[in-house]
């Protein structure tokens, strides 16, 4: 059976296919469409149990409900939370997620991106890796809507959302010197993007304040892509070369990790002696004994200054981006817990 068209609802209802699209689309007050043909036509949906074509509809109504969401990895408990609180909110507002990992390859991040345009998206959410500023310049010429997060681009006029990342590993550096900890490790990616370079810079002026300097022989950067194995394999190397270290302080939760899993093996033993911080927290480190202290980003607020900019972008519309906006940079700060 051929499914029913908004032609055959107008039909029924003795109504212009105009007045049944502006019900459909939650226009008809502005329309000053009577409420008894509301009723009528709302009815007459329900009987016939009508479910919009959304390709159809976007085309009509020029968007199609949903944002695009493109981080380095979905898998990260990082990425995987912001992107479900955003999930959530947006949802609330009437619009659904669409999202990708771009594995830090500009190429794949590219491709997404086309990938999403095919698709006509309304709004794009990013964490952006080196190499794609000129594709989101690009959606901003063509005034779409564009919110970037997690890292940086200082250089570009565009809304973001970022962590002090510097303050935050300064912080964890610091509270560790305070505890009398002098030969602290420093363990990250070689993915030198703004929010890992600061992390490191952090680190480095907590030394610098306390009169020490980075000692390379315990700054370890581990390639990106590493597998299980290799990653590993730096960790050890790195405890056994470096038996005085007394703390070690993780750029990326999944590192520290990693890391607990060596020290187990090896039989490393945490304590007053020997200390962990991570940055960013996971359930892992709540449940370890002892309890792992961690530099926590805030994430509930990541995700709602995100969606609210994204939303907001979205309300103004085209028109309004053509001209002159303030773009919003939205800086936000960790805290440390300790445990």
């Amino acid at each position: 059976m051929k499914p029913f068209s908004i032609k055959d609802i107008a039909t029924r209802a003795n109504v212009s296919i105009t007045t049944v699209s502006f019900i459909l689309n939650g226009k008809a007050e502005k329309m000053r469409i009577s409420k008894s043909v509301i009723e009528r036509v709302q009815g007459i949906i329900k009987e016939l149990d009508f479910v919009p074509n959304q390709v159809a509809r976007s085309l009509r109504t020029g968007d199609t409900k949903t944002i695009g969401l493109i981080v380095e990895d979905i898998s990260n408990p990082f990425f995987s939370s912001i992107a479900r609180r955003i999930e959530d909110k947006a949802y609330k507002k009437g619009y659904k997620i669409s999202y990708s990992s771009t594995e830090n390859d500009p190429l794949k991040a590219k491709e997404l991106i086309e990938m999403f345009k095919s698709r006509q998206v309304d709004a794009y959410i990013i964490a952006p890796v080196p190499g794609i500023e000129e594709d989101i310049r690009q959606l901003m010429s063509e005034h779409i809507p564009v919110v970037i997060f997690d890292r940086n681009l200082p250089e570009m006029e565009v809304n973001s959302v970022v962590v002090d990342n510097f303050n935050g590993t300064y912080i964890a550096t610091k509270h560790l010197l305070d505890k009398g900890k002098r030969k602290i490790a420093f363990v990250t990616v070689d993915v030198h993007v703004d929010q890992m370079n600061n992390r490191f810079l952090g680190y480095e002026k907590a030394l610098k304040d306390k009169g020490l300097t980075v000692d390379k022989k315990i700054y370890v950067e581990v390639p990106f892509n590493s597998t299980d194995k290799d990653t590993c394999d730096y960790l050890v190397d790195l405890f056994e070369k470096n038996p005085d270290i007394d703390a070690v302080l993780f750029s990326t939760n999944y590192l520290a990790i990693k890391g607990l899993g060596v020290l187990r093996e090896t039989g490393r033993e945490m304590g007053k002696d020997f200390t962990i911080v991570s940055y960013d927290d996971h359930d892992v480190f709540r449940l370890h004994t002892p309890p792992i202290s961690v530099v926590d980003q805030p994430i509930e607020e990541i995700a709602e200054q995100i969606i609210d900019i994204v939303l907001r972008e979205l309300t103004i519309g085209d028109k309004g981006r053509k001209g002159d906006r303030e773009v919003s940079k939205v800086t936000l700060q960790p805290h440390f817990i300790e445990r």
